[in-house]
């Protein structure tokens, strides 16, 4: 029997996000709260830690504090089984500049390969919301013998252009062509509406991704990106394989949630992300025990709804609540709630996400918006009711009517 393979997981979070601005103005992309009580990053770590991953590295860059403290304090494994989830930022090992592309931040910390020396390289971004069982892609890329592995899901053929679609050949398994957000091209053979869109999850034999990545440092032309450069170098060669989300059986999962992924990279796609997961069936669930979603425990009680002081009793209907909110006579409908949430009396937040510490004074309304941590509305405040005064008092506010409101923000009646 041969040697079992040494898998090395490297997570690319260096992104500025600044299609989520101002969620991203002073914290990195993947330290994003989601769902109430997760951050972005929590769903690529424990996609890698379900599979069986034990020694991943993160590679940050913007704005990290936030994202370096979350990993720190959440994901710590054992260090008798040499098992650890490290934060790394940018060392400026190659001279003093930053990473200019994903791939550039892999050949800046080769020393983390060099000191493994893994078979394998799994290399992910942060930021997507998912589940995936990377045993399975794994198993797919050694029998394939194919040096790099690329994972699609399949989206509709309307959506192509937002994506790198991959020109699949069924019979040999390879990728014929790797098309950045393509205009026109044709959907797949056994589905004529969809296309196979990359979902940023890559697989690489670890000494052709060490070879990719040098040759691509050398070529001045080149813009150090995964999918935009690296994937094109094995596709050209012949070496590069994919695999279809669709084979992919991750434990707990329902037919209705089967395959689901979201790039959360706009308001839009991120609000929409929350809309997922309310529903009594939901699109996205985070109830599968079976494949958990890490993340840090947080020290507080529960969640409670109370009367408010005239005694009017609110309710929550299709709402998820974190630990440590309370709701007072609060109508909350179709909404995602941090932990640590106040709300008073005769409060309603309906069509919203809002993140930790926010408070509602009394008879505030809030409606299809984000609120930030620590944003405080005085007492019969609004966000998301009245677009042009929104948009007069400073806030984010997208073509579809979502308000963003930013960190600590303190809104006035």
């Amino acid at each position: 029997m041969s040697a079992p393979k040494k898998v090395f997981g490297i997570i690319l979070a260096g992104g500025e996000g600044k299609r989520l601005m101002p969620l991203t103005a002073d914290r990195a992309k993947p330290a994003v709260p989601f769902g109430g009580q997760y951050r972005l990053i929590d769903f690529a770590i424990s996609n890698l830690i379900n599979s069986g991953l034990r020694q991943i590295v993160v590679l940050t860059q913007y704005k990290s504090h936030s994202l370096d403290r979350h990993i720190s304090q959440t994901w710590r494994m054992s260090a008798l089984l040499d098992s650890y989830v490290a934060s790394v930022p940018a060392q400026q090992r190659l001279g003093k500049r930053w990473f200019s592309g994903s791939a550039d931040a892999i050949l800046q910390s080769m020393n983390l390969i060099n000191d493994e020396k893994p078979d394998i390289v799994v290399v992910i971004g942060a930021d997507h919301v998912y589940r995936m069982d990377f045993r399975q892609m794994l198993d797919a890329h050694i029998a394939s013998g194919a040096k790099a592995t690329v994972a699609g899901i399949r989206q509709p053929l309307a959506l192509a252009s937002q994506f790198g679609v991959i020109d699949a050949d069924a019979e040999t398994g390879r990728i014929k062509q790797f098309l950045e957000k393509p205009t026109d091209i044709a959907g797949l053979e056994d589905s004529p509406h969809e296309v196979l869109a990359s979902m940023g999850n890559y697989i690489f034999d670890a000494d052709a991704l060490i070879a990719a990545v040098e040759a691509d440092g050398e070529s001045p032309t080149s813009g150090h990106d995964m999918g935009g450069d690296i994937v094109p170098y094995f596709v050209d060669r012949g070496e590069a394989g994919y695999y279809d989300m669709k084979q992919n059986e991750v434990p707990g999962s329902s037919p209705r949630d089967r395959s689901y992924w979201r790039d959360v990279g706009t308001i839009d796609s991120f609000f929409d992300a929350h809309r997922d997961l309310i529903s009594t069936l939901p699109i996205f669930n985070l109830y599968n025990m079976e494949w958990p979603i890490h993340s840090q425990a947080v020290n507080s009680p529960p969640a409670k709804f109370v009367r408010d002081s005239v005694g009017r009793i609110g309710n929550a209907i299709d709402s998820i609540v974190s630990l440590g909110s309370v709701l007072s006579g609060t109508h909350l409908e179709r909404s995602v709630v941090g932990p640590w949430a106040l709300a008073g009396g005769g409060s309603t937040i309906t069509d919203s996400v809002v993140f930790d510490h926010v408070r509602l004074g009394q008879g505030a309304r809030v409606h299809r918006a984000i609120l930030d941590k620590n944003v405080v509305l005085a007492d019969g405040a609004t966000v998301g009711v009245d677009r042009e005064r929104d948009l007069a008092r400073g806030f984010t506010v997208t073509e579809s009517g979502i308000t963003v409101v930013g960190k600590g923000v303190f809104i006035e009646r």
